[in-house]
């Protein structure tokens, strides 16, 4: 099953990586550029009374990220990022996770906590290195527009050799992905709430992750109602459970969740992942947000939904 699993993500990521070389090379040969694809919302199909209730802003149209929400702001004040170490238990040795503190971050009050994961190909580093987290956050403050929280970036790849090297899709990595459920919720949360001054409860955690990264959220989060009331998923990769399997209950699901959040570039191959989840949640009347994105399965997109979606918790 691990073998079947890993030759599928090899092969769907591959095709969603070449699907804006493609675009490229359509509007050279043939001398006019693609359609622009535009940002698309859906609010899902409940009672909007029903989502304002439980959170205002998952009500609020999703305008687009203004240009410069991403650049670094000289005259604001910044966050921290530093790495840590925790010990798993599941894995048997220490690993290492990213954690940004906001500006003003002090001991003495208490903070909520977002768990962000990466993509297949990445690790602990990849949201830092790749994409720009700390930007992003640190503008948000400085516009008052953010709750109070910590951002814990582990490496969502549980194994004890867990770089990204080698075969990427190899099933003994495929099945790390899977176990991380187990680190995280045994191990990780536990060694962040012993050492940091957070909350302890669901209604203060959240999770999202990118591609491998955003399968994980959904599949963990969705079966983990009771840790977590705020899930995203921004171009979920297809390690992405089908939905019925993931929710069985749905009006207990929107009983508990306080914000869902999908969302993809209108220019990505594994569009359909994202499109099929949507759907399956609509079909049950699950609270969700659905924002289709300009561009491919590229930072950008991912900078975009951490942009979006980290405005929208903790409220």
């Amino acid at each position: 099953m691990n073998k079947r699993l890993s030759r599928i993500l090899s092969l769907s990521i591959t095709a969603a990586l070449l699907v804006p070389t493609m675009a490229s090379a359509a509007e050279t040969s043939e001398g006019t550029a693609p359609a622009a694809i535009q940002a698309t919302v859906d609010q899902g199909t409940v009672n909007t009374a029903d989502i304002t209730g439980q959170n205002a802003l998952a009500n609020t149209p999703v305008v687009p990220a203004p240009p410069g929400y991403d650049g670094y702001r000289n005259n604001i004040p910044h966050g921290n990022t530093n790495l840590i170490t925790y010990y798993s238990t599941t894995v048997g040795n220490a690993r290492k996770a990213m954690v940004y503190t906001p500006p003003g971050y002090t001991p003495n009050k208490k903070y909520n906590v977002l768990y962000l994961l990466h993509g297949i190909g990445g690790d602990e580093y990849e949201w830092v290195n790749a994409m720009k987290p700390k930007n992003i956050l640190d503008n948000l403050y400085s516009e008052g527009k953010l709750s109070d929280m910590i951002v814990v970036m582990p490496n969502g790849r549980a194994m004890k050799d867990d770089r990204p090297i080698g075969d990427i899709y190899a099933p003994d990595k495929v099945a790390a992905f899977e176990r991380f459920e187990q680190d995280l919720l045994k191990d990780l949360i536990p060694h962040i709430e012993a050492n940091y001054p957070v909350y302890k409860d669901k209604n203060n955690r959240a999770l999202a992750g990118l591609s491998m990264g955003g399968g994980q959220s959904l599949n963990f989060g969705l079966k983990n109602l009771d840790t977590f009331a705020y899930v995203g998923a921004f171009s979920a990769a297809p390690n992405t459970k089908p939905v019925n399997q993931l929710i069985t209950n749905p009006g207990q699901a929107a009983s508990k969740l306080k914000l869902l959040w999908i969302s993809c570039g209108g220019s990505d191959g594994l569009l359909w992942v994202s499109q099929n989840f949507k759907n399956g949640l609509s079909s049950m009347n699950v609270p969700h947000i659905w924002y289709q994105d300009v561009g491919g399965h590229e930072p950008k997109v991912w900078n975009s939904g951490l942009y979006q979606f980290s405005q929208r918790i903790f409220k």
